[in-house]
């Protein structure tokens, strides 16, 4: 017998809640569905949701905490993070991002046929839209 699970739901660590919502509500479409508190953008933790996938952002510093600028060191151990999308068009979400003014590189397909997109959040995660390549 196993757990009856129906879904996961990554939390990320971000520096700034306004500019990670530009980023995931602006750019990528994600809907905000709750958060801690509501001031506009400002607020340290919220769930987002784009079709069936999930993602919650909490703020990594309290607002009276939060230093002028992000720590390298806590951006660079988010490299090692990275969020797969199941994207059925790969070439229109790399069109997409394209439009909205995002670095990103062309799909490309991994050697075990999965066509891929990276990009990088503006916290340094790594999210791949990726589907079986035709």
């Amino acid at each position: 017998m196993s757990i009856e699970v129906r879904g996961v739901c990554p939390l990320l660590q971000v520096f700034d809640m306004p500019t990670s919502l530009r980023f995931y509500r602006d750019v990528l479409g994600f809907e905000i569905v709750q958060t801690s508190q509501r001031d506009g953008d400002r607020f340290d933790w919220g769930l987002l949701r784009l079709n069936d996938a999930e993602v919650m952002l909490n703020t990594a510093y309290e607002q009276e905490h939060r230093p002028g600028q992000p720590e390298s060191a806590r951006t660079k151990a988010h490299s090692d993070t990275v969020l797969y999308f199941g994207c059925p068009d790969v070439d229109a979400a790399y069109r997409h991002l394209r439009a909205h003014a995002v670095d990103v590189k062309e799909p490309q397909v991994a050697s075990y046929g999965m066509k891929q997109l990276y990009v990088r959040d503006p916290d340094g995660y790594e999210l791949c839209f990726q589907w079986p390549a035709a």
